[in-house]
């Protein structure tokens, strides 16, 4: 009886197992909220956990908003802050728990210092320190925070860019003030000038913290002691044959089984068009890559994988690396890209190796602000954009493809005008709604049409638009798309009602 429970047992992990490797290949991003922000744009997104209640922050040029985010990835307003002398944006913001207190350190990136804020009981924020830049730190034009717990302290890694790259170590104290403890002046060894990506891996009591260099086109490895000092281990530079290093940007770590992996993207110095902003502009461009290091023993770097862009994959300037659920055998990841202006999914298994799994065309660019975060078990990816246009945050939950083989998307708008609009002002407003059409060429069909039911459950709407989609990434394009939030903005002083239907139907 016995050996017949462990088949069966065995039978069913190995099942488990197939079943969860399948999903994994089959996943996909599917837009659950979205919600209008108080700033102009959000240039990064953290997520936090607080007594069973889960809190979003976007910052932005001048501010962070709060919200609530519950089970089913919707949005609440909670509050938003303004930022130390209304400096900004927000580049770097990270959220932690030391010694019982919640905290959130953000990088105000061009007022040259750190703010700490502590995380209140409904999620909102108070402002209980500042730390700004010295003749001793690296804080000026600061755009990544970090944190590294040890066992007696915890401290702040910032990075920074532009006019004093390098390396700084603060320890964070039980309220929330900084203490500077080290900073490492960028040189042509290490590659700290332009930190916008940082990660610490563990190995066996030691810890080692790894940093991308963006504008010198590399990363590096440090080891971090106990007291909060470090030393450089190793650097590797960019090449044109096995990592895509040139303007290093995203970086995070993941461990399968006994191997530690270091992720690397970067948004390639092509993409920069301001004079004078990349120091070093002999650059080849060869390709956009996610490249992957594997950690030796001795905590240090050494090239391992990379995965190539191509036709099927969405890579082109990706700017955001996000592990999104870790087993022993795989890590689900999500790359954020501000030129192909999308989120791509791929799969790390346990050898090391990327594979691409789907994408979504979120129709704006991601800066770095996207987030994963779990509640339950629903996993879902935050987003936003440094557009000054979009104003917005999007929610994504994570789940299995629905096959839409041989479907097209209805999108259905009905409106009711205002009592005092004139017919030439409805008449722009109707001649503005179909002109998308023009714009936006992801709408495969438009076509409108006046209200005719004398039936009375029309609710007052009078004008009723169906716009047909090919395909999710064809919805989003025009839901973000330039021309239809200057459309909505357009009309929007004349309409007093809206109702919008979305349904999949066979395809005509």
């Amino acid at each position: 009886m016995s050996h017949i429970k462990s088949v069966i047992l065995f039978s069913i992990l190995l099942l488990s197992q197939i079943g969860f490797s399948q999903v994994s290949d089959n996943l996909m991003l599917y837009r659950k909220d979205f919600k209008n922000i108080s700033g102009d744009n959000t240039v990064s997104i953290i997520s936090y956990e607080k007594n069973g209640s889960h809190y979003v922050y976007a910052g932005g040029d001048g501010n962070v908003d709060v919200f609530s985010l519950d089970k089913e990835g919707i949005l609440t307003s909670i509050s938003n802050h303004e930022l130390y002398k209304k400096k900004g944006p927000v580049r770097g913001m990270v959220a932690d728990n030391i010694n019982g207190t919640d905290f959130l350190f953000l990088g105000n990136k061009h007022g040259d210092l750190i703010e700490t804020f502590e995380i209140l009981t409904n999620g909102s924020l108070k402002r209980v320190a500042i730390f700004e830049d010295t003749d001793e730190t690296y804080l000026k034009i600061n755009i990544t925070l970090h944190v590294v717990h040890m066992k007696k302290a915890s401290y702040l890694f910032v990075g920074g860019l532009e006019d004093t790259p390098g390396l700084s170590c603060f320890k964070i104290h039980d309220d929330g003030k900084l203490t500077h403890v080290q900073s490492m002046k960028d040189d042509e060894t290490i590659y700290t000038d332009g930190i916008i990506g940082m990660y610490t891996h563990k190995i066996k009591g030691k810890s080692f913290l790894y940093t991308t260099g963006f504008q010198d086109n590399g990363v590096s490895s440090f080891r971090v002691y106990e007291n909060g000092t470090f030393k450089n281990v190793n650097n590797i530079g960019d090449n044109t044959t096995n990592r895509y290093l040139t303007g290093a940007y995203p970086l995070t770590g993941v461990t399968l089984g006994d191997d530690k992996y270091i992720i690397v993207g970067h948004r390639h110095h092509k993409y920069y068009s301001r004079n004078g902003f990349i120091k070093n502009p002999d650059f080849v461009y060869h390709g956009d890559g996610v490249s992957v290091f594997k950690v030796n023993k001795k905590g240090a770097l050494v090239p391992h994988f990379v995965l190539k862009d191509d036709e099927t994959t969405k890579l082109r300037g990706h700017t955001r690396i996000e592990i999104v659920s870790i087993d022993n055998n795989e890590a689900l990841i999500a790359v954020g890209t501000k030129d192909d202006a999308g989120v791509q999914l791929l799969k790390l298994n346990k050898e090391g190796v990327l594979s691409p799994i789907n994408y979504l065309d979120t129709g704006f660019s991601i800066y770095l602000g996207l987030r994963s975060h779990k509640i339950e078990d629903n996993t879902f990816l935050i987003a936003g954009s440094n557009r000054f246009d979009l104003k917005k945050i999007a929610t994504y939950k994570i789940a299995p493809k629905i096959n839409r083989e041989g479907k097209v998307l209805r999108h259905m708008v009905n409106l009711k005008y205002k009592e005092d609009a004139t017919e030439a002002g409805i008449n722009e407003a109707v001649n503005a709604f179909v002109n998308l059409k023009n714009e936006i060429p992801e709408i495969a069909n438009l076509e409108w049409g006046l209200n005719d039911s004398t039936e009375g459950h029309s609710k007052g709407l009078t004008h009723c638009f169906t716009l047909t989609f090919n395909d999710e990434h064809a919805r989003e394009i025009y839901l973000f798309h330039k021309a239809h939030l200057d459309m909505v903005k357009k009309i929007g002083p004349i309409i007093a009602d809206v109702l919008v239907l979305d349904y999949w139907t066979e395809e005509n």
